[in-house]
This record gives structure tokens, C-alpha cells and sequence, in this order.
């Protein structure tokens, strides 16, 4: 039986083309030391690379991988 890696499915999103999205790390907190610039930037999710996602695909066996 495949389980689903729940720390995964946690951190990641698989999109309907089948590509991974992460969040932005470290903006939880210390928010006024950070530019405007650099937390517009942080707000949007980004692609996981190809090379990385791979193995993370793998955690996620219930997903549309494609």
C-alpha cells in the first residue's frame, strides 16, 4: 500500500499540469526588518525545480503526477 508523506503534502501543492508549488521561507515573523520588496515577492508561491521535485512527487502518490 502507498502512503501519502504527510510532511509533504504539507509544504507542497501539485497544480493541474502536474508542477510543485512551495511557500516562502522565513516570513512568519521580524516582518519590519524586510523590505516591501522583498515580502510582495514572498507572498506569491513558487515552482519547485524539476531536479527537486522528482523525489517530492514520489511522497505524493495520490496526486495528478503526470
Amino acid at each position: 500500500m502507498q502512503k501519502t508523506k504527510k510532511s509533504v503534502a504539507k509544504r507542497f501543492k501539485i497544480t493541474a499540469t502536474g508542477k510543485l508549488l512551495r511557500r516562502t521561507p522565513g516570513f512568519r515573523h521580524l516582518l519590519a526588518a524586510k523590505s516591501t520588496k522583498s515580502k510582495r515577492r514572498a507572498s506569491k508561491d513558487k515552482h519547485v525545480a524539476p531536479g527537486h521535485a522528482a523525489p517530492l512527487k514520489m511522497c505524493l502518490p495520490f496526486g495528478n503526477r503526470r
